[in-house]
């Protein structure tokens, strides 16, 4: 969440800043609450301070004999009043930490206000597309004589939109993540494995409720209501939750691989096809717990971490610094690394880095403790590192060739014994 003290101060700048990411936003109503708020605090505060006093007349008058009935009808009033005050700060309180919760980060300066995608700018290509002397095949076309993943098994059992991957198929996906974790361990970050179910609490803490409710898969149980992750940074996040960190093991870097569920509704068209969008994928997922000053160095960091998988398995790709109005909901900065797929004809994201700066520490309460001894909020960095199934649709469109057999780069062809996959 933002910080209510800067929304007061600058309304109109902020506002139109937040504008720029999302149209929607109007800072009157949470303000305006703010205000009512503070009001009732304060009259409560007054009340309290005013009872308080007259309590202690009664006393002493009650000592010395006099009459102190009318004042205590006026000690019941003002007591009444202030419960009345109480239980309608609960009601206005919850209201405001819903509408604030619902108003996304605020762009950084260097982040270009706009909201059409095609306007993201492109601050890096390595690398070149790959020359066919053919027609390059989609990666569903490849499929059908690989048979490295399956749909239609799985619509049976699960519904459209749940891949499972076969034979070679799950042997390359998981030597994929295998590298993936490699490299992230050799860059610096911890590797977990986590929970595949959260607390709400979590998915608030993270940025993915309230705004987004619905769009996830949740289970129903009144007594421990759960949610499947839709990325593991959502239970990253929560790892350090209503903690408050010493300063000296700053930057926290940690690693994950999971499941990641997400409904995807709606979402899925022509060009989507495949591997492209689906319901269950698997993700290795950066995460970072880090110094405010020190944010944009661990961002250049995650950034390079998310290249250097790519380099090792030989592809093309860009990284895109994204419009405001491409940007995640909690996002303050964030570059998109994309890998050219020729079966499509187009770019796809394979890994999205952001900063986050306090936006998530605030919501979830996660701060340390440095040589001032007052309690601040962290920084918090996330980006994929990566999510195989583009990954992996990647490999076979860049590396296919005109008989349907697929070149693997050296570094896989070690892992699974063989430099290609046939027919």
């Amino acid at each position: 969440m933002l910080d209510i003290k800067i929304l007061r101060k600058e309304r109109e700048k902020l506002e139109k800043k937040l504008q720029t990411k999302d149209p929607s936003v109007d800072l009157g109503p949470v303000l305006e609450l703010d205000e009512k708020i503070r009001a009732h605090k304060l009259e409560g505060e007054t009340l309290q301070a005013s009872r308080n006093s007259l309590s202690k007349e009664i006393g002493e008058k009650a000592k010395r004999g006099e009459k102190v009935d009318p004042l205590k009808q006026q000690v019941r009033e003002m007591g009444e009043r202030i419960s009345q005050i109480n239980h309608e700060l609960t009601e206005l309180e919850g209201t405001f930490t819903t509408l604030l919760a619902s108003i996304p980060n605020i762009p950084m300066d260097e982040v270009k206000a706009s909201q059409d995608k095609e306007e993201n700018v492109t601050i890096k290509e390595v690398g070149k597309k790959p020359e066919f002397s053919f027609s390059p095949k989609h990666h569903l076309e490849l499929n059908e004589k690989l048979n490295l993943f399956d749909f239609h098994a799985t619509a049976k059992t699960s519904g459209s939109g749940w891949p499972a991957y076969r034979g070679m198929g799950a042997r390359l996906e998981w030597a994929l993540i295998n590298y993936m974790l490699e490299i992230q361990q050799l860059n610096g970050f911890e590797f977990w494995l986590l929970p595949a179910l959260v607390r709400p609490q979590m998915m608030f803490g993270s940025g993915q409720l309230p705004k987004f409710e619905g769009q996830f898969y949740e289970i129903k149980d009144e007594e421990n209501p759960l949610y499947l992750i839709p990325t593991a940074e959502v239970v990253l996040n929560g790892l350090h939750y209503d903690e408050i960190l010493p300063e000296e093991v700053l930057p926290k870097k940690y690693v994950a691989f999971t499941p990641c569920f997400r409904r995807e509704a709606g979402a899925a068209g022509e060009k989507e096809r495949g591997l492209i969008r689906v319901h269950q994928f698997h993700k290795v997922e950066m995460f970072s717990f880090t110094h405010p000053e020190k944010s944009n160095e661990m961002f250049d960091h995650m950034v390079s971490a998310a290249e250097e998988i790519l380099q090792g398995l030989g592809l093309h790709y860009r990284l895109s610094l994204l419009v405001t109005g491409d940007m995640s909901f909690t996002a303050a900065k964030t570059v998109d690394v994309e890998v050219w797929l020729p079966g499509q004809n187009r770019y796809y994201e394979v890994s999205s880095i952001s900063n986050c700066t306090d936006y998530q520490a605030r919501r979830s309460h996660t701060r340390f403790k440095g040589k001032s001894g007052k309690p601040e909020l962290v920084h918090t960095l996330n980006g994929s590192g990566l999510a195989t199934p583009r990954l992996l649709v990647a490999l076979l469109e860049n590396n296919q060739r005109e008989d349907g057999s697929v070149q693997l780069p050296p570094i896989l062809a070690e892992k699974l014994g063989t430099h290609e996959l046939l027919p």
